[in-house]
């Protein structure tokens, strides 16, 4: 299942680039990834880590919500998301699992995630997708290191963060266990 998805994320991004008339050179210089990753990507040879669709999406302006949701989903999303129906992607190299609670639709401005990091996971994005997206990270288990444009949050069990992002953004778990949180993201 891991690899139908990767190569129907792969077909997408290449889709999107395409629809834009952007070569791979033009993608790689917006999104800040070499062109022989995006080669690959497109290719289905590697699996993307968060990291690096998060620099894709960014180069699209789009969420990387959205972009999964197309992946991975129906076009009219169901009034209930049975836990059980609810969509999980993983980036294996960062040991994030990402759970869509509540997927993003068109004629919706806001959606709930859920993500898990393991223990001295890390992952760095370099911008938001979209400059001002607000987000509220409520950590439900263990410890969260959320830094923003430098200013560094250490949030526990119950702790909640409230920002729109406007510049790079860093999500750390100190350990020793897994870190549980949900984000609840609204586009501006």
């Amino acid at each position: 299942m891991r690899e139908h998805l990767d190569s129907r994320l792969a077909a997408r991004v290449a889709e999107l680039r395409v629809a834009r008339g952007w070569s791979l050179d033009d993608l790689a210089g917006r999104a800040g990834v070499s062109r022989s990753t995006l080669s690959r990507l497109e290719r289905a040879e590697i699996s993307p880590t968060a990291s690096l669709l998060g620099r894709i999406c960014a180069a699209y302006g789009w969420t990387m919500s959205r972009l999964l949701a197309e992946v991975e989903g129906e076009a009219e999303p169901p009034a209930v998301v049975r836990a059980a129906d609810q969509q999980v992607w993983r980036d294996q190299a960062s040991g994030f699992t990402r759970r869509s609670v509540s997927p993003p639709h068109p004629g919706l401005r806001a959606e709930l995630i859920e993500g898990v990091l393991g223990p001295d996971a890390d992952i760095a994005y370099d911008a938001p997708p979209v400059a001002g997206l607000e987000q509220h990270v409520w950590v439900l288990d263990g410890v969260l290191e959320f830094t923003d444009e430098g200013t560094r949050h250490l949030l526990a069990a119950g702790d909640c963060l409230r920002l729109r992002l406007r510049g790079a953004t860093r999500l750390r778990n100190p350990g020793p266990g897994p870190v549980r949180y949900a984000v609840f993201v609204a586009l501006p």
